[in-house]
């Protein structure tokens, strides 16, 4: 028995339209996740090379404390 109530005309076009149009913002959401989540690695991985360049130089120029160990102590509240 089928428990969509009674039948519209044209019902099942526009329902098979509705199915379609669902599925196509479906695959452009997925798709936009994984364009989003390869760019947040990808600035992730620039952020870490960033950080590492920032904490060379400041080596070679001396100073006594790298980001990284700042960062960690502003964490722990010394």
């Amino acid at each position: 028995m089928d428990t969509r109530g009674p039948k519209a005309p044209g019902g099942d076009a526009r329902r098979d339209t509705a199915e379609n149009l669902f599925q196509e913002l479906q695959e452009h959401f997925q798709a936009l996740i994984a364009t989003l989540n390869l760019r947040m690695e990808e600035m992730g991985s620039r952020l870490e090379d960033l950080q590492k360049n920032v904490n060379d130089l400041m080596v070679q120029a001396g100073v006594e404390d790298p980001v990284s160990e700042q960062g960690a102590r502003a964490s722990l509240g010394n």
